[in-house]
């Protein structure tokens, strides 16, 4: 790509940009039931031209989304960054963690990173996440990092719910910024097992 796109770490992820080889991970998700928050699930055609638009959308905006990858294995397990398209009314943070790799924090920890980029580094100044009212899992994890639903905000298409980002300035030193730290350190930690219902 022409576009120098920045090499994102966390913890236990590094995050980089969309490659054709991890287009077969894309395609089965998208294809699976595990979409159907997202436009899906979607045939082989629907996921290409979604997936050449995941990589021309940061030629386009110069921000877009990264592939999120295991350190330890160099897998991919998912998506996570930011997303604006044509008549979107705003920017938006959003994610997708492929279907056998829920329940791991992986998304919590992959947002937590790029949101803080794209406000710190990238000087934004505000996003939101536009989520399914289906979505619970997706409204779950936007509340645990600390997104409140934004009622007056207009939606995509009048069927989303507007969750509404807070700077990183706003939650530094808060409860709530050393809750998400601990929920990713917990989720690193090999002998946690997290109990109920599997969240990302």
């Amino acid at each position: 790509m022409a576009l120098d796109i920045p090499v994102l770490e966390t913890g236990r992820l590094v995050l980089r940009a969309p490659e054709p080889e991890d287009y077969p991970d894309f395609k089965a998700t998208f294809a699976s039931y595990r979409s159907r928050f997202m436009g899906g699930p979607l045939n082989a055609y629907e996921a290409w031209m979604l997936y050449a638009a995941e990589i021309g959308h940061w030629e386009i905006r110069g921000f877009g989304m990264w592939m999120v990858h295991l350190k330890a294995t160099g897998e991919t397990v998912g998506m996570a960054g930011g997303w604006f398209p044509a008549k979107w009314p705003e920017r938006e943070i959003a994610w997708i963690i492929w279907p056998d790799r829920g329940g791991q924090g992986f998304a919590l920890e992959a947002t937590q990173r790029v949101r803080r980029y794209f406000f710190e580094e990238k000087g934004w100044d505000g996003a939101v996440s536009y989520i399914d009212p289906k979505n619970l899992d997706s409204i779950r994890l936007a509340e645990r990092l600390g997104a409140t639903k934004d009622h007056a905000a207009p939606g995509v298409d009048g069927n989303d719910a507007v969750y509404r980002h807070p700077a990183p300035a706003r939650l530094q030193g808060t409860q709530l910024a050393h809750g998400i730290d601990m929920e990713i350190a917990h989720y690193a930690d090999p002998l946690f097992k997290p109990r109920g219902w599997a969240i990302d």
